[in-house]
């Protein structure tokens, strides 16, 4: 068969007739080339908690670093396990405290944060957080929420008048840290199916609520949909990279991705008492979609639907 396809009656009706010469088209100034602008390198703390150095979390903490590095960008790790770091907030940490004083947590620790009299591993961490430009937390879910390592590293490191407190700007806000983008990385045993909608275990989000809204946005950061390898206990090799590659990919975003858009404190849709106001949600949002923006509510097409919100996290099947 001929590989031209056959004209159309107009088409040679136009060809037999008598071309006109072409018109002499004015010369057109060179445009210049716009040089590719590269992306400026930011900073990033990878915090990792999981006692197996051989362990998927720790393969998922290299995965990190590694993409992060070969884009340009400095890295730091808070190996907890590694560090042996202290998971319980007590007395030590607020050195110079009178001993026979009643020890009120908030109150000693926006003392010691405030007068830079913390204990040297809070403050080196602290330190960390305020470097960065993003924070990423990667853990195995245990209990339905972080290991106590990395709870115990939240409990001691967001101290008043670091992460919140009169001190510093109101929380669910641009707040304390604002500006630095957040990611949780997290390995599941259940399969997906469980932390859907109709799972038995809840949506992925609301069973991560208290990290992406009660830490990150409390404090300012503006969390993105969480990262989930689901069936970790047994992961054969191909699903592995199939994992590695969705989260290169996600990371690739870091600083790109929208975050969830959760509502301000600040913004007018809560009255004094911090509850959100009558009417000002979709009609039929319910639970903690209450206090994400309305519209990322409004359609399933919407890039922050609830729909997406659940799917989103389910990277790996």
């Amino acid at each position: 068969m001929n590989d031209v396809a056959p004209q159309s009656q107009a088409q040679a009706q136009a060809q037999a007739q008598p071309q006109s010469p072409p018109q002499a088209q004015p010369e057109q100034p060179e445009q210049p080339v716009q040089p590719v602008q590269p992306v400026k390198p930011k900073k990033i703390l990878v915090v990792s908690a999981h006692p197996g150095a051989d362990s998927l979390n720790a393969a998922l903490t290299d995965v990190a670093v590694g993409r992060l590095r070969a884009a340009g960008h400095a890295v730091e790790v808070s190996d907890l396990y590694a560090m042996r770091w202290k998971a319980t907030v007590d007395a030590d940490d607020f050195p110079g405290r009178p001993a026979r004083e009643r020890l009120h947590v908030m109150a000693a620790s926006e003392r010691a944060t405030l007068a830079g009299r913390l204990s040297a591993d809070v403050a080196a961490e602290q330190e960390k957080v305020t470097w960065s430009d993003a924070v990423v937390l990667q853990f195995p879910m245990w209990w339905f929420g972080p290991p106590a390592i990395l709870k115990g590293w939240i409990d001691r490191v967001f101290t008043a008048g670091f992460g919140y407190g009169p001190a510093v700007p109101p929380p669910y806000s641009e707040g304390a840290l604002a500006g630095r983008r957040a990611l949780v990385s997290v390995t599941a045993g259940a399969r997906e199916s469980a932390f859907s909608d109709r799972g038995i275990h809840g949506r992925l989000a609301d069973v991560l609520h208290p990290l992406q809204h009660g830490l990150f946005w409390f404090t300012g950061m503006a969390p993105l949909e969480p990262f989930a390898v689901y069936g970790a206990n047994e992961l054969p090799a191909e699903r592995f990279e199939a994992a590695r590659r969705a989260y290169e990919h996600r990371l690739d975003g870091l600083f790109s991705d929208a975050p969830v858009p959760f509502r301000s404190l600040v913004g007018g849709d809560y009255d004094h008492d911090m509850r959100l106001l009558p009417g000002v949600e979709a009609p039929g949002t319910g639970g903690l979609d209450l206090h994400v923006e309305p519209a990322a509510q409004a359609s399933p097409d919407e890039p922050w639907s609830g729909a997406r919100r659940t799917a989103v996290t389910a990277t790996v099947a």
